[in-house]
C-alpha cells in the first residue's frame, strides 16, 4: 500500500464520526428491536381484527403483547423507555377504541401524536432550536453546545428536523383522510405498512446530515478536564503555601 492509499487522519476522523453518529441514532431511536416493539402490537391488533372482527379481543391482545415486551426488557435489564412508550400508546388506543366502539380509534392517539410531533419538528426548526438537536445532544454528550459553539451541527440538526417534520406530515396526509373513508381492516394494514419506511427514511437523512457535520463538542469531557485542572491548581497553591511539607 502506498502513502496515497493509506487513510489520512481526516479520513479516519470522518469514519469515526460516522460510526459515532450511527451508534447514537441506534441508541436514541431504539434500533431494530425498538422498531419491532413499535410494530408488533398494532400488527397483532389488525391481524386479529381482520380474522374475527372482535374489537375487545384485538385490543386486549395488543395491550398484552406490549406488556410482555416491557417485561422481557425488565427481566433482561435493558433500556425500557421505548417499550414503555409503546405500552402507553397502545393503552391510549385501547381506551379510545373501547369508549367509542370504533376499532379505527385504536390508531387515533398515535396519529395525533405523529401530527403533533411533525409540527414540533417544524416549529422548533423555525425557532432555531431544532427538536432533533434537543433529542440527540445528550446522546452525543454535547448537550446544547451546538446552539452557540458549533454552527455546522446546528445547521445539520435544523435540516434533520425539517426532514422529520415533512416526512411525518406526509404520513399524516395519507392516514387522516383514510381514517374517515377506509374500513378498519384496510386502514389498519396501510398504517402498519407506513410504520417503518418513513421512520427509516428520516433516520437515514439524519445520519447523512450529521455525518457531514463537524464532530460534537463533548461538554462532559470538558467539565471533567476543568475539574482536574482546578484540583491541580489547588494542589499547586497548597504546595506553595506550605513549602516545608
Amino acid at each position: 500500500m502506498t502513502s496515497l492509499d493509506k487513510p489520512t487522519p481526516t479520513d479516519q476522523d470522518a469514519q469515526a464520526s460516522k460510526e459515532v453518529t450511527e451508534a447514537a441514532l441506534f441508541e436514541a431511536f431504539g434500533g431494530v428491536r425498538g422498531m419491532v416493539e413499535t410494530v408488533v402490537p398494532g400488527l397483532l391488533f389488525v391481524t386479529i381484527f381482520t380474522i374475527n372482527k372482535n374489537l375487545h379481543v384485538s385490543a386486549i391482545a395488543a395491550l398484552a403483547v406490549s406488556l410482555v415486551l416491557v417485561a422481557v426488557r425488565l427481566i433482561r435489564r435493558d433500556t425500557v423507555k421505548h417499550a414503555f412508550s409503546g405500552v402507553f400508546g397502545v393503552a391510549f388506543g385501547v381506551v379510545f377504541a373501547m369508549m367509542t366502539g370504533n376499532a379505527k380509534d385504536f390508531y387515533l392517539p398515535g396519529m395525533l401524536y405523529t401530527l403533533g410531533l411533525a409540527l414540533a419538528y417544524i416549529v422548533t426548526a423555525l425557532a432555531g432550536v431544532p427538536l432533533i438537536g434537543l433529542i440527540l445532544g445528550p446522546v452525543f454528550k454535547e448537550n446544547l453546545s451546538w446552539r452557540t459553539r458549533n454552527p455546522g451541527r446546528k445547521k445539520a440538526y435544523t435540516k434533520a428536523s425539517w426532514a422529520w417534520g415533512l416526512i411525518l406530515l406526509g404520513k399524516c396526509a395519507i392516514l387522516f383522510p383514510m381514517y374517515w373513508w377506509a374500513d378498519t381492516t384496510k386502514f389498519g394494514w396501510v398504517l402498519i405498512a407506513l410504520k417503518i419506511p418513513p421512520f427509516l427514511l428520516a433516520v437515514y437523512l439524519t445520519w447523512v446530515f450529521l455525518a457531514k457535520a463537524p464532530p460534537p463538542i463533548d461538554v462532559f469531557a470538558e467539565m471533567e478536564a476543568e475539574e482536574r485542572a482546578e484540583k491541580e491548581r489547588k494542589a499547586a497553591a497548597a504546595a506553595r503555601s506550605h513549602p516545608e511539607a
